[in-house]
């Protein structure tokens, strides 16, 4: 469990540590910042458009022998990150590197059912998500530090040691991959595979690259997504080993679960977007205070993860779903509602609610996913589940943020950096200038259409429930 912790740190860790060094990123390369953007958004690329196809690997030749090598790549892209002389190539980089944090996510989780008791199954995916959300609000603080200190090239070589150290662990403690016979292996996907990859690809840059908003060329990436997504299905209902079977999108319960993996991290993305413009333009916090105000989040779901998996192995997985999915829509309710004048507490209250609900909803529909699937399908499982949750991710920057900036009265969205989930807070257009008032407005009607979409997963949690017991009763 150390080993596949620190493997989840690592991956997190990369998503997030890169944004602070944007603007010295500019200034080193003497780029523009749409250019220097692209730094963060070949990450965010990779992970998401090739998830499900490294836990589909995993599943056909071997998790550990796939992990050991994800961590290889990413500890390896991390020195030519730290190492580039040019801008292009640290990208390339970070693209090899989001391919590594991909494997790495992907298989981590998968790994729980083999090396950790049905009992103890929620304690495990409790730690992971701690991980998880440890990396998440590291990033941005560790990474000032080290380019305070060291320069912007630190905040990618700090991951070598790291990476060497997970894969000693990995190495040495993780199980051996289960001998298959010869005539049992079955061909990976590549078509769809590559059809998958490029469909997802398309999606996340019309949602990251649409300030906002969706133009001419959001629309035209929307319409090969689309495209893309129905060849994918007509694709795998003929392919002799498909990436993912055509069976599992006809399990209600799996697909349930994705979608509100799907809607709860799309609101948890409206934290990170409305949250540095409520704090600078409507309390009036500097730049340092806001983002100590910021790290609450991420703090308290590190500090949630792994009691929401004992309260998940006691209580079950479904009952403590539900749970936090009624703890996150009365936070998204509060802030819809609290006052201005109630300053940082009355942000930061309901905030902490919001989050140890979405760290205890997580918790909850990881375990009830991965608890129940073959063991030749867990790669490919995480990998949905994962990427379920950035999609959530993506799609919340740009809705989220487009329905702030419209609820403020601002045209032009948000910056490119907000998007590509860079330094929260940078944005261009009138959104940035809009008057305390606005900005307070904006919020509240943000978190109440948070809200509607919590409710939205609950009706979706309550549906599968009745069906599952309707399945029982029948049986």
């Amino acid at each position: 469990m150390a080993g596949l912790s620190l493997s989840m740190l690592l991956s997190s860790l990369g998503t997030s540590v890169a944004n602070v060094a944007l603007p010295n990123l500019a200034h080193a390369f003497g780029a523009s910042f749409a250019q220097v953007q692209w730094v963060v958004l070949a990450y965010l690329l990779a992970v998401t458009a090739l998830i499900v196809g490294a836990g589909r690997l995993g599943d056909l030749i071997g998790r550990r022998r796939l992990l050991l090598a994800g961590i290889s790549l990413f500890t390896a892209a991390s020195v030519l990150c730290g190492v580039a002389p040019t801008l292009w190539l640290l990208i390339a980089a970070r693209a090899a590197q989001g391919l590594g944090a991909a494997v790495m996510m992907a298989l981590t989780m998968a790994f729980v059912g083999e090396t950790v008791p049905t009992a103890r199954t929620g304690r495990a995916m409790g730690l992971l998500g701690t991980m998880s959300a440890t990396g998440t609000a590291l990033g941005p603080s560790l990474g000032g530090v080290l380019i305070s200190g060291f320069g912007w090239r630190a905040i990618f070589l700090v991951g070598v040691p790291l990476g060497l150290v997970s894969l000693l662990l990995v190495h040495r403690h993780v199980p051996a991959d289960r001998q298959r016979p010869v005539g049992a292996r079955v061909p990976f996907d590549r078509v769809g595979t590559v059809l998958l990859a490029l469909t997802l690809t398309a999606y996340a840059l019309a949602m990251t690259l649409g300030h906002g908003r969706i133009g001419w060329l959001g629309a035209v990436l929307l319409g090969a997504a689309g495209a893309g997504a129905a060849l994918f299905v007509r694709v795998e209902a003929r392919a002799v080993s498909p990436l993912v079977r055509p069976a599992m999108f006809r399990d209600r319960a799996l697909s349930a679960s994705l979608a509100m993996s799907t809607l709860v991290s799309t609101v948890m993305m409206a934290t990170l977007v409305v949250g540095p413009f409520y704090l600078s333009r409507a309390l009036g916090l500097d730049d340092a205070l806001a983002g100590l105000v910021l790290s609450a989040g991420p703090l308290v779901a590190a500090l949630t993860g792994v009691p929401a998996g004992r309260v998940v192995d006691r209580l079950g997985a479904h009952r403590t779903t539900v749970a936090g999915l009624v703890v996150s829509a009365a936070g998204c309710v509060l802030l819809s509602v609290t006052p201005t004048a109630l300053g940082v507490l009355g942000y930061v209250l309901p905030l902490a609610v919001v989050t140890a609900g979405y760290a205890v909803f997580q918790t909850a529909n990881n375990t009830a996913v991965l608890s129940g699937v073959a063991p030749d399908r867990r790669g490919v499982t995480s990998g949905m589940l994962q990427l379920s949750r950035n999609l959530g991710l993506i799609t919340g920057t740009s809705v989220m943020g487009a329905v702030f900036a419209a609820a403020s009265g601002a045209g032009a969205g948000f910056g490119a950096a907000s998007r590509a989930g860079s330094r929260a807070g940078s944005a261009t257009g009138d959104v940035a200038t809009a008057g305390a008032g606005a900005v307070a407005n904006g919020m509240r009607v943000t978190f109440a259409v948070a809200a509607v979409l919590v409710l939205l997963a609950l009706v979706v949690a309550a549906v599968g429930w009745v069906r599952n017991r309707g399945a029982v009763r029948g049986c």
